[in-house]
């Protein structure tokens, strides 16, 4: 089980352990229901793990707009284990998606300082 807290933006919060190259870098992410990804970096730090470069990819946004994105691999550590995802290059704080979430319940205490539960499902132990 992993756990995080709902900010005073009432945005909820995990850290997640990136990492390549024998780098480690813990980030706090907002989760991020309508994205769909594993996980957004600022470039900042995927040049900091010198992540490698994996494909360009295009996506819709909240507003309907498009955009163009590079999409990087990482491995992370995720419930304990090590797990390999891709990262999509944002230049916002880095986001939670829903592929990393998948096969999770998440909880939110949706209340400044309020408590973030992500479990594994009991068909994904």
């Amino acid at each position: 089980m992993m756990q995080g807290y709902v900010n005073a933006s009432y945005e909820a919060i995990v850290a997640v352990v990136a990492s390549d190259n024998g780098k480690l870098k813990s980030v706090n992410g907002v989760i991020d229901t309508g994205f769909t990804g594993f996980l957004s970096l600022p470039n900042a730090i995927i040049e900091e793990l010198e992540l490698p470069w994996s494909y360009r990819d295009r996506a819709t946004l909240g507003d309907g707009s498009e955009t163009v994105f590079d999409v990087y691999n990482a491995t992370v550590i995720w419930n304990g284990q090590y797990r390999e995802i891709e990262i999509d290059a944002a230049e916002t704080e880095p986001l939670v998606g829903m592929s990393l979430l998948g096969g999770y319940r998440l909880q939110i205490d949706a209340i400044e300082g309020g408590l973030v539960t992500i479990e594994a499902l009991p068909n994904n132990i």
